[in-house]
């Protein structure tokens, strides 16, 4: 009896064993949703949509900052962040001359992810679709021939926006644009897949700490100082959201593709183009992108920042502004 009793006992004790261990994943499953949920609660509150909220025929949300006059500028912000990279400081600068636009891509601050325009279709969350919609969004402020300033993944909006949708001039700022072989943070290939998504992105958004941010801020602006009071204007628990994460991880770790179509097009566009890129760029290298796109079309300048690292605009906000005033003008809009 001994002998048959025995391993009915230890499979027992295993189900038991295995019963808690699944009761602990789930209430520690249960206690980080909640713990995200309510620093979401918190960031929403802390940061509240500044602007206004544009809806689209395919019943998206765009949310958006508009403020001058003159010459239609949008700004176009990169993966990660928000439209309050752009209005900490130079949103401002250049109002005083240009009706100055600045949007929230698709699934970032306040703007809808897209389900119009291919949804996650033929044409993804790509660079092509996120010009679709931000342009539709910019008819609807009766915007005429305007420069589009791009930053980093935005430059790569920029570049689908120059190819289908005819603006006078645009800018880069450390843009995407051409394809790379230097891989991604393990992040995006973790955050970017259904299971991965599930699990590391309420773990983020629940028990990232300050110092966390901080690091992460600081290693986007490497070598470059982060300006004083830019963490706690630009909102970074809007990025922690769960949400935002997913979208942002999806979106860029399908960039590559998208790229890869939208290059061969480049040496077609004869509208003016104005690049700024630093040549301590870890994020989007100089080499890749910048020198390339200069290589490749006769109608694209490049400004050089010696030492500059992935924030252009912030590290040097004279040439930046600069490089725009030099769109409109070889645009004939100034």
């Amino acid at each position: 009896m001994t002998s048959i009793r025995q391993p009915r006992s230890i499979w027992r004790k295993l189900a038991i064993s295995l019963g808690v261990l699944a009761s602990l994943i789930v209430v520690a499953a249960f206690w980080t949703d909640r713990r995200a949920d309510a620093r979401e609660v918190g960031g929403l509150a802390t940061f509240p949509p500044i602007g206004q909220f544009i809806t689209l025929e395919s019943g998206e949300r765009v949310r958006a900052v508009v403020r001058g006059s003159g010459p239609d500028l949008i700004l176009i912000h990169g993966a990660g962040g928000n439209l309050r990279d752009f209005t900490f400081d130079l949103f401002n600068t250049l109002a005083d001359r240009y009706r100055v636009i600045a949007f929230d891509r698709p699934g970032h601050g306040y703007t809808d992810r897209l389900s119009g325009y291919g949804g996650l279709g033929a044409l993804g969350e790509g660079p092509e679709a996120q010009a679709a919609m931000l342009h539709e969004a910019s008819l609807q402020l009766g915007v005429e021939d305007p420069i589009v300033v791009g930053h980093s993944f935005g430059g790569a909006v920029t570049m689908a926006w120059a190819l289908n949708h005819a603006p006078a001039a645009i800018v880069t700022l450390s843009g995407v644009s051409h394809p790379w072989d230097t891989g991604l943070d393990w992040t995006y290939d973790v955050n970017g897949t259904a299971i991965g998504g599930a699990i590391l992105p309420p773990l983020v958004g629940a028990f990232a700490t300050e110092k966390l941010i901080n690091s992460g801020l600081a290693n986007v602006f490497a070598p470059d100082a982060l300006p004083a009071g830019y963490r706690d204007y630009f909102g970074p628990e809007l990025t922690l959201r769960p949400a935002s994460q997913r979208a942002n991880a999806q979106q860029v770790k399908a960039l590559l593709d998208h790229i890869r179509a939208l290059a061969p097009r480049y040496p077609a566009l004869t509208l003016p183009i104005e690049i700024i890129h630093g040549t301590a760029d870890t994020i989007v290298y100089f080499d890749i992108h910048a020198e390339a796109m200069v290589a490749r079309v006769p109608s694209a300048n490049l400004t050089t920042l010696e030492g500059v690292g992935h924030m252009p605009h912030h590290a040097d906000p004279d040439a930046t502004i600069a490089a725009i005033d030099r769109a409109a003008t070889r645009a004939g809009l100034r």
